[in-house]
């Protein structure tokens, strides 16, 4: 009895010692959010102006149907504007620059004018079947990913050239400094400026959203109902697991100053907002 007791207790220290994250849930909204797939927090000078772009899919996953928009949501989740860009087909990921919000739609990119309210252009490329995530470096370098294709395409003066390819499930981007993080199936990479690739974590589960916490580790999702925080060193916690539920855990945003991170769940209709501690 005394050798078990020992055992479980040796147990539960180990425990205790591999899960060192957590996610504490601040609030979530109603079901009125028609399909979420991806937020990103704009936080600007004046904190009260702060906002999250939520991409709002408003129909099927990947249809060319006219539904999809962009809609605005409070940092604490009270007010709610579901039709601040309309036309759409089916955004996800965004990423934003020098008051420009990038939207992967589809098979284009719409390039929104953030101030005026207006999408100013969209733009395409013959090969492009399912873009998914969009990402920005600090020097204005667009990158997405073709989930259909297993490519990564950038985009220059108004075109898209391939960037990579032989990338099978590739969603999930991050441009980090000089590197652009990947999230392909359970192969969590990174690239440098060479195009030279390693491996940062094998994932449980596929890879959606990708956000950097600031110290050299990551928060990512996986579609189905899961969160990850994976350590530089490779090491993955699980922090939330709702698929039994069947609420989806797609695109995240996240605030690197308060430290939250704003889930968009897909079908369930809402954005959940977490503390990471």
């Amino acid at each position: 009895m005394k050798k078990t007791f020992a055992s479980l207790l040796t147990i539960i220290a180990i425990s205790s010692q591999a899960q060192t994250h957590s996610l504490v849930k601040i609030w979530e909204t109603d079901s009125v959010v028609a399909v979420p797939e991806s937020v990103l927090a704009f936080n600007q000078k004046d904190a009260s102006k702060n906002i999250l772009f939520v991409s709002l899919i408003d129909g099927q996953p990947w249809e060319a149907d006219g539904k999809g928009g962009i809609g605005k949501l409070n940092p604490d989740g009270k007010t709610y504007d579901s039709t601040w860009i309309k036309g759409l087909n089916c955004p996800k990921g965004m990423g934003i620059y020098k008051n420009r919000l990038y939207v992967a739609d589809l098979n284009s990119v719409a390039i929104i004018d953030i101030k005026n309210g207006k999408i100013e252009k969209t733009i395409t490329h013959d090969s492009t079947r399912m873009l998914n995530d969009i990402t920005i470096s600090d020097k204005g370098e667009v990158y997405v990913s073709d989930s259909k294709t297993g490519k990564i395409w950038k985009l220059e003066k108004d075109q898209l050239t391939l960037y990579f390819e032989n990338m099978p499930g590739v969603n999930g981007l991050k441009a980090v400094g000089g590197d652009l993080i990947i999230g392909a199936g359970k192969s969590f990479l990174k690239a440098d400026t060479q195009k030279q690739i390693t491996k940062i974590a094998d994932l449980p589960q596929g890879a959606d959203g990708v956000e950097p916490v600031g110290n050299g580790d990551y928060i990512v999702t996986a579609w189905a109902g899961y969160i990850f925080y994976v350590q530089a060193d490779g090491k993955v916690e699980t922090l939330l697991d709702t698929h039994l539920e069947k609420r989806n855990t797609a695109d995240i945003g996240y605030d690197p100053v308060r430290k939250i991170v704003y889930v968009p769940t897909f079908f369930a209709k809402t954005v959940a907002a977490y503390q990471l501690k």
